[in-house]
């Protein structure tokens, strides 16, 4: 659909494999970090690897990604913009959700020291924290009729978000009709956090 983008096929949690392909490929002007795993086990039931894994995929990768396109970018003298993909979770407890809140909030904090440290260099970084969307991992976590039934009577517009709710989201905080917004959070939620 895209012509010009070319797809890096690699394992985000591989520190070295990450480094070599992402620092092989650029110039970048924009990133935006999207991957995530969200293991759903109750806080007394969190195992070490799913722990492992959902801090290598929500937050270190996002961190490393990060830091090789922003060296790029100050390397190049270009303005640039980061959106990271967070969640509502970064900011509301949801049962079996503690790992992934956990590294949600993480994400957010991440973000607005990235937003600090970077913007002399003229890249902001933003997230963008939605609801549940229907993505794939979305359904198969929401599939349950009762379980997505009580998230949606907690949100005042009545549905989970669909994917183009996020990606118009995205580009505008990549774009430069948001010039001035840095370290901020943008909230996708059907007006969840406010109910």
């Amino acid at each position: 659909q895209c012509p010009g983008i070319e797809p890096l096929c690699l394992d985000l949690a591989d520190w070295d494999a990450t480094e070599a392909a992402v620092g092989a490929a650029g110039p970048f002007e924009l990133l935006v970090n999207n991957a995530a795993v969200a293991m759903l086990q109750p806080f007394l039931e969190v195992t070490r690897a799913a722990l492992q894994r959902s801090l290598d995929v929500n937050l270190q990768a996002v961190l490393h990604v990060s830091q090789i396109v922003a060296r790029q970018m100050i390397t190049q003298g270009v303005p640039g913009a980061i959106v990271n993909v967070s969640s509502q979770a970064s900011q509301r407890a949801l049962r079996d959700h503690a790992v992934y809140c956990s590294t949600k909030s993480a994400l957010d904090m991440l973000s607005k020291v990235m937003a600090m440290e970077l913007g002399p260099h003229k890249i902001r970084v933003n997230t963008v924290n939605p609801t549940v969307v229907m993505t794939d991992m979305g359904r198969v976590n929401w599939s349950d009729p009762q379980k997505s039934a009580a998230m949606i009577n907690r949100i005042p517009l009545g549905k989970f978000a669909e994917v183009d709710d996020v990606v118009n989201s995205i580009l505008f905080l990549l774009s430069d009709k948001s010039a001035m917004t840095t370290g901020s959070s943008l909230m996708v939620d059907g007006g969840f956090l406010v109910s």
